[in-house]
């Protein structure tokens, strides 16, 4: 999938714009990076558009996750977003992610986080 196509559907599935859209996915994807463990940023990247591996900062750290609520809150203050378009938005964008990519690089990546990332899941 194209990052044209990618960002239109995260936008049309969030209720943002494409800009918003990519500035979310842009931001996801650095925050999840930075709480997984390095070995496993590698594995996701695998799975990605190539587009979307520039946005997965490689590391050899061991894996540091957050809190849901944090990480929420992380991405509102970094994006501009209210905190609630930020979640429906992170929703959007792991869905549209499973139809673009391998899921079970995704899910193995988001196994790696606290199980309250799962709410996430529930689009």
């Amino acid at each position: 999938m194209d990052k044209k196509t990618f960002c239109a559907a995260v936008a049309e599935r969030a209720g943002l714009s494409k800009e918003e859209a990519a500035d979310l996915t842009r931001a996801t994807l650095e925050e999840i990076a930075g709480q997984i463990s390095g070995g496993e940023v590698q594995r996701l990247a695998v799975g990605l558009p190539d587009w979307l591996e520039p946005h997965l900062p490689r590391h050899d750290r061991r894996a540091h996750p957050k809190p849901l609520t944090e990480f929420v809150r992380e991405i509102s203050q970094r994006t501009g977003l209210k905190e609630e378009e930020a979640r429906r938005g992170m929703r959007a964008l792991l869905t549209v992610l499973r139809e673009a990519m391998d899921p079970t690089h995704l899910e193995h990546a988001l196994s790696m986080l606290p199980k309250d990332y799962r709410q996430l899941e529930a689009a």
